[in-house]
């Protein structure tokens, strides 16, 4: 990848190449638009095609007063609607339920163990739900949602529905696993220890962590963000942030152990 689209490379990081995705920057939405014709067109030049349904954006509206109307388009197919994360949660949650019926032969066989079943759960659907849950500054709402669609996919696989009367604990009992709830705020205090361990000088701190006083939220209730969420994960789990610093005792002290 690297050698077939050198001549469109920007530098770091306007354009930053990883191992399976690729990031384009720019400062407007028409150029991030050009970009992505420019890049799809010389993947398609070489045999690629470059996936619309993979393909997102994020922006980050720092000025106060600069504001663009419009969405990030590839070839027509709009990629993302806005910056909040309902929408990305409800499309995480549709994409655990396609893996569940890809694997509905295995999941819905009485044959199969009830163990097996949640290690397979564990393993290629839950992954799928929180795929990018890290960056999640989640409400509530948010959590509730993803429970309630682990929990339903939890009955299935043991043959219940809520009808049934089977409460929650006896179902987790059955196939094992932690909540998806608390492998949320795993992946998110995972991504922080990284962020943290990173020398201040990177970019990452400039954009992540930080907020500025000068800027106007608007009207209503505040957005919640991620530093917060962040926070609020801190207290309820009791660990200090300077713990992160040493990336053992970090990981052993956010662990959630499989049930």
């Amino acid at each position: 990848m690297d050698e077939v689209t050198r001549d469109i490379q920007g530098d770091i990081p306007w354009c930053m190449l990883f191992a399976d995705d690729v990031v384009l920057v720019d400062e407007s939405r028409a150029g991030v638009n050009m970009k992505l014709e420019l890049w799809r067109h010389m993947l398609e030049s070489r045999g690629f095609r470059l996936s619309r349904t993979k393909t997102e954006y994020m922006m980050c509206d720092f000025s106060p007063t600069r504001h663009e109307d419009g969405d990030v388009s590839l070839e027509g197919s709009m990629l993302q609607k806005d910056g909040d994360i309902d929408e990305d949660v409800r499309h995480r949650i549709l994409a655990g339920w396609l893996k569940w019926r890809q694997a509905s032969g295995i999941l819905c066989d009485k044959k199969v163990p009830q163990r097996l079943k949640g290690k397979f759960y564990r393993t290629a659907i839950r992954p799928a739900m929180l795929y990018g849950a890290e960056c999640w500054p989640t409400k509530r709402r948010h959590v509730q949602q993803l429970s309630v669609a682990e929990m339903r996919m939890l009955r299935w696989l043991c043959g219940h529905t809520r009808r049934d009367r089977v409460r929650n604990e006896e179902i987790r009992d059955r196939v094992g696993g932690a909540p998806i709830e608390e492998k949320l705020i795993q992946h998110r205090l995972r991504w922080f220890g990284h962020v943290q361990r990173r020398p201040r000088e990177a970019p990452v701190h400039s954009g992540v962590l930080k907020r500025g006083d000068n800027v106007k939220r608007g009207r209503g209730r505040l957005r919640l963000t991620w530093d917060e969420t962040v926070k609020r994960d801190l207290k309820e789990w009791n660990i200090t942030k300077e713990l992160a610093m040493d990336r053992s005792a970090w990981r052993l002290a956010i662990n959630v152990p499989e049930s």
